[in-house]
């Protein structure tokens, strides 16, 4: 497909995100660059890395290698827990930048909120500050309970863009999206396929014979037609291109009836109100 033509979201800022992303968590080095070059080569415009995956330094290098337009590319980085606070925030963006060599990021996070150090509304602020120094085009979070986003909402007056959590068939967020929805924040899905562990599924699997599509086609589409952003991670190239492939169908009523029927909240990640890794 004409990569011009994937959905784009619009963020609460104004900016525009792809809806469908590269992820790179647990994707060593060398992987990364080959992952990142292969997937921007196949029509991908947005790549999910974070400081603590450590293949940052892999993510620049296979954008480079791409020979696709760095303007082209949305690039998302996240603040690990152990840098919150003012200056470490600011420490740890500039480390970054660095290992990617790029000179800013379209999308800053902070990885979780881990609330025992209680440091992330100071982080919030600074990220505020770099985000309007032009080196993060867009700030947003990751694993943020409904009290957290609020917290940062009533004591900077800054909504982040997005919030990345984990979900999937298995855990469907129902209550998040409707906090979500009622702050106009985007919810970007990590672990969109339950780890591999959806895609056995009898129902995903009669709904992907039925559109002629793999489960985890079915998944991703799925969430495209929740609206969310979903970020998809591998190291093949084939299957990198096939999660990819997901623009050219859609999910109709008893599709997306069957699948909000095998939500039962489960958790495969931490729990955000009591991780402080």
């Amino acid at each position: 497909m004409n990569p011009s033509s994937e959905p784009q979201l619009k963020l609460n800022d104004g900016n525009s995100i792809p809806q469908v992303g590269l992820g790179v968590w647990q994707a060593k080095p060398d992987e990364t660059v080959i992952a990142v070059r292969e997937a921007l080569q196949a029509g991908y415009r947005h790549v999910d890395t974070a400081a603590i995956y450590g293949n940052e330094e892999g993510v620049g290098q296979g954008l480079r290698e791409s020979g696709v337009p760095r303007e082209e590319v949305f690039v998302t980085t996240k603040i690990w827990n152990d840098a919150q606070g003012k200056d470490s925030t600011r420490k740890a963006l500039h480390e970054s930048l660095q290992r990617l060599k790029l000179s800013s990021v379209d999308l800053l996070l902070i990885h979780w909120p881990t609330p025992q150090r209680d440091r992330f509304v100071d982080t919030w602020k600074t990220m505020i500050a770099l985000r309007d120094k032009g080196l993060v085009r867009s700030i947003g979070v990751s694993n943020f309970t409904a009290a957290h986003l609020q917290r940062l909402v009533n004591e900077t007056g800054v909504t982040p863009v997005i919030n990345q959590i984990e979900t999937h068939p298995y855990m469907q967020q129902l209550e998040m999206r409707k906090v979500h929805e009622r702050l106009g924040i985007l919810t970007e899905a990590w672990s969109p396929l339950a780890q591999n562990r959806a895609l056995d599924d009898a129902t995903i699997e009669r709904i992907a014979k039925k559109h002629g599509k793999t489960p985890a086609q079915v998944i991703i589409r799925w969430h495209l037609d929740s609206n969310h952003v979903v970020i998809p991670k591998s190291v093949t190239p084939a299957r990198i291109r096939s999660n990819f492939d997901v623009f050219d169908f859609r999910l109709d009523a008893d599709d997306m009836k069957a699948i909000a029927a095998l939500n039962r909240d489960e958790r495969l990640g931490p729990d955000p109100e009591t991780f402080n890794g």
